[in-house]
């Protein structure tokens, strides 16, 4: 004889399904999805490069071509040019350090025209985290993808949408600025993402897939809270078979 606790096992399974699939919908909602626009503007632009400690500059004089300098910004930030004491660079943009150097030698020069230019880079990183295999920091070569980036970090995770990959990077007044990548079309060779290059201080994130975020989810919220309330979850499916049976 059958035990009619069947439907009810099955209305449970049934529940948890709909659940299952609500949440998946749900949370995909939640991704930035590849025909999203970007989200910077043509006319916000982005942070000038600030000089670190350890970039070489050159100091260019275009009336006192004699002052011409090329100097290695300290590891205390600052730098020693001719006719001045110590000037404090890094944390500065190559401009403002410009009008700074330009305030400064007029005192002894009439009218000087100075262009300071970041001659070479010292170590710069950017971070790479979400659904990778290795989430932290990655040092910026020249010329650096965001594919070449998570890939350095030991590439995409089963669980990654590589497709909903985001990009943070500092704006003009220091406020994060998230740009939207489609790190799977990069994968072959397509998409504004295969040729975008990566700048100091970059955040690389990459979500979960919609199939993950479904199953973390169920795990989560269902199984751990029929655990809490003291049910044996595969206790609970072999009752339902034995039910069946």
């Amino acid at each position: 004889m059958k035990s009619n606790r069947k439907p009810c096992f099955l209305s449970l399974a049934a529940l948890i399904l709909m659940v299952s699939l609500f949440s998946c919908n749900a949370h995909q909602e939640g991704l930035l999805k590849p025909n999203d626009p970007v989200v910077v503007r043509a006319s916000q632009p982005l942070a000038e490069y600030t000089i670190q400690p350890g970039d070489q500059l050159d100091i260019k004089f275009f009336y006192n071509p004699e002052l011409n300098e090329t100097v290695t910004v300290r590891p205390d930030g600052r730098i020693s040019l001719q006719m001045l004491d110590d000037v404090r660079a890094a944390g500065q943009t190559p401009s403002r350090l410009d009008r700074f150097l330009t305030d400064e030698y007029s005192r002894e020069l009439q009218k000087p025209v100075i262009t300071v230019i970041v001659k070479s880079f010292s170590a710069q990183r950017v971070y790479v985290g979400g659904e990778v295999k290795n989430e932290g920091l990655v040092e910026l070569r020249s010329g650096m993808t965001p594919l070449q980036a998570v890939f350095d970090a030991g590439g995409f995770a089963e669980t990654s949408a590589p497709e909903a990959a985001v990009l943070i990077r500092k704006g003009p007044e220091n406020e994060p600025i998230p740009i939207r990548l489609d790190l799977e079309k990069a994968m072959y060779g397509s998409g504004a993402a295969a040729s975008m290059l990566l700048l100091p201080e970059d955040v690389i994130y990459v979500p979960k897939s919609g199939i993950a975020l479904a199953n973390k989810f169920v795990h989560q919220y269902i199984e751990k809270l029929l655990l809490f309330r003291g049910f044996n979850v595969s206790l609970w499916y072999g009752i339902g078979r034995a039910y069946e049976e």
